[in-house]
């Protein structure tokens, strides 16, 4: 009896430890995002407030962050330095075909290597991940001899056919895919249903928020794409966004940089519209894919 006696106040006193503890690691995890998002933000404000300043008041130290007189006219002057709707509507058309391409080739080809037995599986699969590690770089100049042969240089086809499949979306469905109970697809395969039937009517409608992920990722990384079109386009009408906004700068970088933060804050827009629309979805998706 004195025994228990002599625990009690032991155990009291480690809850108010424990406590105490998990108050400090709160404290330390909410500092530390707080930090990690300022770092994130900070660069988008200062972008939005100096695009609404003139280029004199643009590099002020200490930087103004909310701007006293705003000028709202370097919107305007995006419009009427360059074709801004042009380059829109090509990242546009561009963009929106590759996602729609790697939706259709990535769950097709993520639920292949989940769902379907067939040899070599594995090594296969290990091979398109091998290609994530391969720079776009070292593979450039063979796909532009590839474009070349085909007559899609200087078009935007040339950026679309290369980037309809992609490694990572094969590995994010497949790994969504994995989670699925296989019983739905062999009690189908019973009933006479093929393996696209079985894809298409089953596994397909249940595959919405990975979907959803792999389609804000893909719009997020192609939308702000740079490298391929300064190689595969030469013509003004076919520039995309983010190379036709560099045409902003001027001649030796000579253009206002307010003018240039205003673009750039017009470019940002959709892509924020898309995530905030399928934010639901994409977190889902994230979620479930880093299981298995």
């Amino acid at each position: 009896m004195t025994a228990i006696l002599d625990k009690q106040p032991a155990a009291a006193v480690r809850v108010p430890r424990r406590r105490r503890r998990i108050r400090i690691g709160r404290l330390l995890s909410l500092t530390v995002l707080t930090a990690a998002a300022v770092l994130v933000v900070a660069p988008l404000v200062w972008a939005l407030a100096t695009s609404l300043r003139t280029p004199a008041t643009s590099f002020d130290n200490p930087p103004q962050w909310i701007p006293t007189d705003p000028v709202f006219s370097n919107y305007q002057a995006v419009f009427d330095k360059v074709p801004f709707t042009a380059f829109f509507l090509n990242s546009v058309v561009v963009t929106g075909l590759i996602v729609v391409g790697q939706l259709i080739t990535s769950t097709m080809s993520g639920y292949a290597f989940a769902m379907v037995r067939f040899r070599g599986n594995k090594a296969l699969f290990a091979v398109i991940l091998a290609t994530m590690m391969v720079p776009i770089q070292t593979t450039i100049i063979p796909v532009f001899l590839i474009i070349k042969y085909l007559g899609l240089t200087d078009s935007r086809m040339a950026l679309v056919l290369p980037a309809v499949g992609g490694a990572f979306g094969t590995f994010l469905m497949r790994q969504y895919f994995l989670q699925m109970p296989r019983e739905l697809g062999e009690a189908a395969r019973v009933d006479g249903a093929s393996h696209f039937q079985v894809f298409a009517r089953i596994y397909a409608p249940m595959a919405r928020a990975p979907m959803a992920t792999l389609g804000v990722l893909t719009f997020s990384a192609y939308w702000n794409e740079f490298f391929r079109p300064l190689i595969f386009l030469q013509s003004t009408d076919n520039f995309t966004l983010p190379l036709g906004l560099v045409t902003l700068q001027g001649n030796m970088g000579t253009g206002s940089i307010s003018i240039v933060l205003a673009a750039v804050i017009i470019a940002l827009i959709p892509s924020v519209l898309i995530f905030l629309a399928a934010q639901r979805y994409f977190v889902e998706g994230i979620v479930a894919g880093s299981f298995r």
